[in-house]
């Protein structure tokens, strides 16, 4: 695994959580917290990053990351360029890696990269310039750890920071989620009393990974007394491979539904990182009912991508 810290031990690039620890995690929270705003209060924004700038290198597609990492960006005064990584000189053979370092020679000083092959985004951290940055927005099936970073703050919210009380049940494709495992590597450094991993067993993830997740394979062992529910979008095109032959069968099995949720904890509350797929993972009237913190997510999206940024990067001499 590619070093994310700088020699004096501060982190550098965001990669993975894997190795954070809890206290350095509850910093980024209280950060992230201080950027959070009420729906219809003015946005929060500062000149922290003026004079830096950040691209975002997307070779997936991308609604929620991609413009919160924007809105971040902006936010804290630093030029943001989204480049369609598409159209852009590594069809034309260029390596990744030629790509930023052109970009290096422009005075770029971070990367926000989400890419469909694992090891990329460590490859290039391990490749840049002293002074940059490189900061995943999601990894293959491997991690997404400012979504991991979100729905933590979303359950510290609802929840409050004793999660060695909290039973929390992750539901579906865990198997090949990213943000299936930067959850588990967040929960389980701000010590978790416990974490259910809920799916059939073809979408359970493959024997020694999340070795301390309790592993249901019934929605109602998994929904029982849970303080907080995460539904995983289901991957239809994994499907058939799983042995789930479709989505009207598995929303029968593990669908979250309202009669279902009361098994839960009455206060439970629900989660899910988008985009849903109603009717299979979920129910309408459970993503949309008074449980769901869902639009809180989002909204801790710009508020979390906020603090990594400024936490992490060091403005250079001469800037603002």
């Amino acid at each position: 695994m590619t070093d994310q810290r700088r020699p004096d031990g501060s982190l550098r690039h965001l990669i993975t959580l894997e190795g954070i620890s809890r206290t350095e995690i509850d910093s980024l929270l209280d950060r992230s917290q201080g950027y959070v705003r009420a729906l219809g209060e003015r946005a929060p924004s500062n000149r922290a990053l003026a004079g830096m700038t950040i691209g975002n290198l997307f070779t997936e597609p991308s609604t929620r990351t991609r413009v919160s990492f924007e809105l971040a960006g902006r936010r804290l005064g630093a030029e943001v360029i989204n480049l369609e990584v598409q159209l852009s000189s590594r069809v034309k053979g260029e390596s990744m890696l030629d790509t930023i370092h052109t970009l290096e020679a422009l005075h770029f000083d971070a990367f926000v990269i989400r890419d469909s092959e694992p090891g990329v985004v460590a490859h290039v951290a391990a490749n840049v310039a002293a002074h940059v940055s490189v900061f995943s927005a999601g990894e293959a099936h491997q991690s997404h750890p400012t979504q991991g970073l979100l729905d933590a703050l979303t359950v510290r919210q609802h929840k409050g920071g004793h999660f060695e009380r909290l039973r929390i049940a992750i539901i579906g494709d865990i198997r090949h989620s990213r943000v299936a495992r930067s959850a588990y590597e967040v929960f389980t450094a701000l010590g978790v009393g416990e974490l259910r991993l809920v799916a059939p067993a073809g979408l359970m993830p493959a024997s020694g990974e999340f070795p301390a997740g309790k592993r249901c394979l019934t929605l109602e062992e998994g929904l029982a007394d849970a303080d907080v529910v995460m539904a995983l979008r289901i991957q239809k095109e994994r499907m058939t491979q799983a042995e789930i032959p479709n989505g009207e069968e598995y929303f029968a099995r593990f669908g979250l539904t309202v009669p279902r949720l009361r098994r839960a904890r009455p206060d439970a509350i629900v989660m899910h990182p988008q985009p849903m797929n109603r009717g299979v993972e979920i129910d309408s009237e459970v993503a949309d009912g008074p449980q769901s913190v869902i639009r809180a997510q989002v909204r801790n999206g710009v508020a979390v991508r906020m603090a990594v940024l400024e936490a992490l990067l060091r403005p250079r001499p001469g800037g603002a």
